[in-house]
């Protein structure tokens, strides 16, 4: 990876950290409610079985609402943080989420889900995303081997905000394409 690529990730990263402190939690749920109503009729999400999803963290579109909603009707897959990659594990409750080993965001209990092909839909949260959906993580990289193994197997569709979709985002030849994204 290039220092250039480097510098600018972390430059974008942090520009995109500061415009998420401008907006009030009133604000940031207005228009997570607007993004999760536009999954809501997406037709993918209307014809998906199971789909891959996170555990919003408090600064991310908020998906938890919309998980406890769709739960008894879609088999929702969320991220567990194992080390230094990502395992998917089954939402079978809010009463069955435990403290995950990063940021301590609420993770499945249970057997990792290894299934991919059964994955309609994934719901990928990032950084920043641009019009050629491209996307920019936290830095970890946790989730370009998940992307990669879903990759011609789910729709993949980055949501956020519309401060985080910006003109362009540095890319690397690993990085994977997602299929669409959704912001508000």
């Amino acid at each position: 990876m290039s220092d250039e690529i480097v510098r600018s990730k972390k430059a974008l990263r942090r520009e995109i950290k500061e415009l998420k402190k401008d907006i009030s939690p009133q604000e940031r749920q207005r228009r997570s409610e607007n993004i999760m109503k536009k999954i809501e009729d997406h037709p993918v999400f209307a014809s998906a079985r199971t789909v891959f999803i996170f555990w919003s963290m408090d600064d991310e579109v908020d998906t938890r609402d919309f998980i406890k909603k769709w739960a008894d009707r879609k088999k929702f897959i969320l991220p567990a943080v194992n080390g230094d990659e990502l395992h998917l594990k089954e939402f079978t409750g809010i009463h069955k989420l435990v403290s995950g080993e990063m940021f301590e965001i609420p993770e499945p209990e249970g057997k990792p889900f290894t299934d991919y092909n059964d994955i309609d839909l994934a719901i990928i949260p990032g950084v920043a995303f641009d019009s050629d959906y491209n996307r920019l993580g936290r830095g970890k990289a946790y989730y370009d081997k998940i992307l990669h193994g879903l990759k011609g197997k789910a729709e993949l569709i980055g949501i956020c905000y519309d401060f985080q979709f910006v003109d362009k985002v540095p890319t690397e030849p690993h990085d994977v394409k997602l299929d669409g994204v959704i912001c508000g």
